[in-house]
């Protein structure tokens, strides 16, 4: 595959634990094996909700869990669930802080592809798109890949047609 110039070998997934990102992982693993390019697994956490309590506004408290941590620890068990030690390329795994469109979009900069799951932890049942992948879709600078999750088929698919 010619490289489109500016790209370079790597394909950008987000990954969040839900299903749909470890099948947009287990895509992006297997078309980066066919394309000679390496995978970089990117989560985004952002700062816990803030509550209000009588004596004012406090962050929520997670028992001294690190939302980062939590988010790499997730990362690290989904990309060793679907891709494992003997991945046929490299596996690259950031955990970066801000919102997951914005981490996803910029650390697509210069790849040859953004790889995302329909619906990630936070979106609706029922919809086709969660709001970070359709963010992604629209202002990504490269080729986007939505993967669906693994449990739609492809009846399924043909009946929605």
């Amino acid at each position: 595959m010619n490289q489109v110039a500016g790209h370079d070998r790597r394909i950008v997934v987000g990954v969040d634990g839900s299903p749909g990102s470890r099948a947009a992982l287990r895509w992006a693993v297997t078309q980066a094996e066919l394309t000679d390019a390496r995978v970089e697994a990117v989560s985004a956490w952002q700062d816990p909700a803030v509550y209000e309590f009588a004596s004012g506004w406090s962050p929520a408290v997670f028992e001294d869990v690190s939302v980062a941590a939590v988010t790499e620890k997730i990362l690290a068990e989904s990309v060793a669930d679907e891709a494992g030690d003997a991945a046929p390329v490299p596996v690259l795994t950031r955990v970066l802080h801000g919102h997951p469109a914005q981490v996803l979009l910029d650390a697509a900069g210069g790849a040859q592809l953004l790889v995302v799951g329909s619906r990630g932890h936070g979106a609706f049942a029922g919809m086709l798109l969660g709001s970070v992948s359709q963010h992604c879709v629209q202002h990504a600078s490269c080729p986007v890949v939505v993967v669906p999750p693994a449990e739609r088929t492809h009846e399924q698919a043909g009946r929605r047609s």
